[in-house]
């Protein structure tokens, strides 16, 4: 176990944080970016927090203290979000700060991952946990093992079946990218995982494809993996929506 030799609390690694609206759960949040991501996603935006070394260490005390400078705007309706990279890439770190921002600060805790790892959040960081917002990338297994450059469905399924057990309200997130991921069949198969998260599942949020990470793999020195894709029409998007709402859950884009 990791500590800090000057607060005592435990050490990880984050990109970077901000406050945002709406954006990454309800309300005003604090978002913090952890560093370091298993997964090489065809469409990510944000390839700089793939590599923990492009992190910098702290500690859970340190972000705590920071998060607390905003208790009284982010505690209305707002909260904690952790996201990153992959945030169950170090999920002790995110146990001791969902706990801190819970028991000491009585903030909701949020949580964005695409269940990779997800065998390593612990009971505890589950029971301290308000809110996950599950990316399912694709429904099926080799479509989603190609999106996300080696991950694997069977991840999501099993974490969805801790978060029921947990009682962990879902807000499902998949994004629709032209010629990946928009096929009639790919969609539905989507939709029928969110259906059998059951009523966990508090809504469901199609994200169409944009380009704004472009100018990051350039800054990286790395090829955009889809420079030639186009973003969704309306009329794609309002396609993914209306699968998601045949069976019966809250869908918006």
């Amino acid at each position: 176990m990791l500590h800090d030799a000057d607060d005592g609390t435990r050490v990880g690694y984050v990109h970077s944080t901000e406050t945002t609206s709406g954006v990454n759960g309800p309300g005003l949040r604090y978002t913090v970016f952890m560093s370091g991501c298993p997964l090489r996603c065809l469409y990510c935006h944000n390839p700089d927090t793939q590599q923990m070394r492009l992190g910098g260490a702290t500690t859970v005390g340190r972000v705590i203290t920071d998060v607390a400078r905003y208790r009284s705007f982010i505690a209305r309706g707002g909260g904690l979000t952790v996201t990153g990279g992959e945030p169950l890439l170090q999920p002790a770190f995110v146990e001791d700060l969902f706990v801190a921002a819970q028991d000491d600060h009585g903030l909701h805790t949020a949580l964005d991952t695409s269940a990779t790892g997800g065998q390593r959040a612990s009971d505890r960081l589950l029971e301290h946990t308000d809110l996950v917002l599950l990316d399912i990338k694709a429904g099926d297994p080799d479509l989603y093992e190609r999106v996300s450059g080696g991950g694997r469905l069977t991840d999501v399924l099993a974490f969805g079946t801790r978060l029921m057990e947990h009682e962990v309200a879902v807000w499902v997130r998949f994004v629709l990218v032209p010629g990946l991921t928009d096929g009639p069949d790919d969609v539905a198969r989507v939709a029928d995982l969110a259906a059998e998260l059951g009523d966990i599942v508090d809504r469901v949020e199609i994200l169409p494809y944009h380009r704004l990470g472009v100018e990051k793999y350039a800054a990286l020195n790395r090829p955009y993996p889809l420079p030639d894709t186009p973003t969704p029409t309306p009329e794609q998007v309002e396609a993914a929506l209306a699968a998601f709402r045949e069976r019966g859950l809250y869908a918006l884009a």
